[in-house]
């Protein structure tokens, strides 16, 4: 079953790295296990649904950058086939030459496949991978992210992209400020999410959420390469269109 909710599936974000963002539906994380996360409930068995559903948001897309983010609450693989070559087939039109997706960690070796269907068309990929914090015991013992590598170095490997997120019980400043920093020396890019009241057991910690907005984020708030998003929604995308 899918979330019961009207998510705003288009939007474009133009502070850092100005890019259009769609909001897709696929058929499931295979993960599924991130005790922070019920983002994979916004899925269905139903190709034909997801795809109507999909070529819907991206039929928004205008190409005013160049550049398209895709989100699935998943990875890449989770997405039909129709939508896949639907997205290439927009990136051609629309001159996009620069394209994200996400990816879990458990897919990495399918990665080189997933890149040549857009790179032999001249489109280049970036992926993000989320690790949440380096901190492999934390990330693997607290949050089951299902990353069985402690290395940094060799995570990046395949990817291009970080997502980390903040707010939790037991991370400190120290913690916080080396996991953006570790994202820094490794990927292009850091995304840096904070934790926000959901339907799951973990909770956001209010005094480390204190901490990141007085200690860290005046520190990376004009980085270009980190983008910060202080709402799970500050994308434009998953909002409620009721709210």
């Amino acid at each position: 079953m899918s979330t019961d909710f009207d998510p705003v599936r288009y939007s474009v974000i133009t502070e850092k790295n100005p890019r259009e963002i769609v909001m897709l539906r696929g058929n499931g994380c295979k993960w599924r296990r991130c005790k922070f996360c019920d983002y994979h409930l916004d899925f269905s068995k139903d190709a034909a649904a997801n795809f109507a559903i999909n070529r819907s948001a991206l039929e928004q897309v205008r190409g005013i950058y160049g550049k398209l983010e895709i989100i699935n609450s998943g990875s890449l693989m989770d997405l039909d086939e129709q939508t896949l070559t639907l997205i290439r087939d927009i990136c051609l039109q629309k001159d996009i030459r620069e394209l994200h997706f996400e990816c879990h960690w458990m897919h990495r070796k399918e990665l080189p496949a997933y890149r040549a269907f857009f790179t032999d068309a001249g489109i280049t990929v970036k992926i993000k991978i989320g690790v949440e914090t380096f901190d492999a015991d934390y990330r693997e013992r607290i949050l089951d992210k299902g990353i069985d590598e402690t290395d940094p170095a060799i995570i990046a490997k395949g990817f291009d992209e970080v997502c980390l997120l903040f707010g939790l019980t037991g991370q400190t400043v120290d913690s916080m400020r080396n996991d953006i920093e570790t994202g820094l020396a490794n990927f292009e890019r850091v995304c840096v999410n904070l934790m926000v009241e959901n339907s799951t057991q973990v909770k956001p910690d209010a005094s480390v959420l204190a901490d990141f907005m007085e200690q860290i984020y005046p520190f990376y708030r004009d980085d270009p390469r980190v983008d910060i998003l202080l709402n799970n929604t500050d994308f434009g995308v998953g909002k409620d269109k009721t709210s």
